[in-house]
């Protein structure tokens, strides 16, 4: 009996120990057979790449790199499958790769590339499939992709001026950079709806100051003439219409006689639009500006008036009338 345990024991540490090898290496085998130099696995990934089976030529690429990771064709075979990558739409797994070229060939002639299509993988990232066939505005997304894009397209244009992407690099940067600015807008109008001047007016300005050349910078100022109206700091709504009309007459909120357009609606849904779900109901209310001249006093010293003026009729009643609240005068 023991040593029919012990042979059963030898046969499971045998199953265990070759489990890869039943399971993983004979498809492995399978998938590259007929594959035995450096040369013939490079040759097969790029003939796979060339014929636009993305996904194969990433595994060969990935199994040439295991078995020759200091071949002569290793440093090629890392730049290529940041393209393959890439045009599987693994953006993520794109922008890693060429990051991690960027790291272990700072000195290498497609460097430049790899800067490249590292920001070429953000500027892609996230588009998915609704945005192929949906008219998405992408100035509302979130900008961390947008941003990160610019960054390394930025870095290409710093670290190689005249590299043959430079050209397309610049022209995306343009593109991101509108994209940026009208997000700002997009904020900013975002908290002028909920009655956050202040801070739509700082986001206004963010626009004004940082995206110069945008068209994104008229409705910012835009933005800010409406917030200095509604706060009531009339001189500088004036000085933010003035440079309004004098750089884009022709914007949206200005009119045919020269006069500002206040055009947000002020989000303020009432409570019986709330419970019928927008079907009955107000979802929007236009506030009054603020006032145009400031009264002279605030109105205490008038309260302190009128408790004079009664101070001194008390002290013209006699007692009698006092404790009679009057009822015998």
């Amino acid at each position: 009996m023991l040593k029919v345990k012990k042979v059963y024991m030898v046969l499971i540490l045998s199953i265990l120990t070759t489990g890869c090898g039943l399971f993983g290496d004979d498809e492995d085998d399978s998938e590259f057979a007929g594959l035995s130099t450096e040369a013939q696995f490079y040759e097969r990934a790029l003939d796979q790449l060339n014929g636009q089976n993305f996904r194969a030529a990433i595994s060969t690429y990935q199994a040439l790199e295991s078995r020759f990771p200091f071949g002569r064709y290793a440093e090629q075979s890392q730049i290529e499958i940041v393209y393959a990558y890439y045009r599987n739409e693994d953006m993520e797994a794109a922008r890693a790769a060429a990051d991690r070229f960027i790291r272990l060939h700072p000195e290498s002639e497609n460097i430049d590339y790899a800067y490249y299509m590292k920001g070429l993988s953000s500027f892609t990232d996230g588009g998915g499939l609704f945005n192929r066939f949906l008219p998405i505005d992408h100035t509302k997304r979130d900008p961390g992709r947008a941003q990160e894009s610019f960054s390394d397209f930025a870095q290409l244009l710093a670290l190689y001026p005249d590299s043959p992407y430079s050209g397309d690099a610049r022209s995306r940067m343009i593109y991101l950079r509108n994209n940026l600015a009208q997000y700002e807008i997009h904020v900013a109008d975002y908290y002028t709806e909920r009655r956050a001047y202040i801070a739509a007016l700082r986001r206004a300005q963010y626009v004004v100051e940082n995206f110069q050349g945008t068209p994104a910078v008229a409705d910012g100022i835009a933005i800010m003439v409406e917030c200095y109206l509604r706060l009531g700091l009339n001189e500088l709504a004036d000085t933010s219409l003035a440079l309004l009309k004098e750089n884009y007459p022709e914007h949206a909120s200005i009119d045919t006689s020269g006069d500002f357009i206040i055009r947000t609606e002020i989000t303020n849904p009432s409570l019986l639009y709330t419970v019928t779900f927008g079907l009955v109901g107000d979802n929007a209310v236009d506030p009054p500006l603020a006032p145009t001249q400031r009264p002279l006093t605030s109105g205490s010293q008038q309260i302190i008036d009128a408790q004079q003026d009664i101070e001194v009729e008390e002290e013209g009643r006699s007692f009698f009338d006092i404790i009679t609240l009057g009822i015998f005068n």
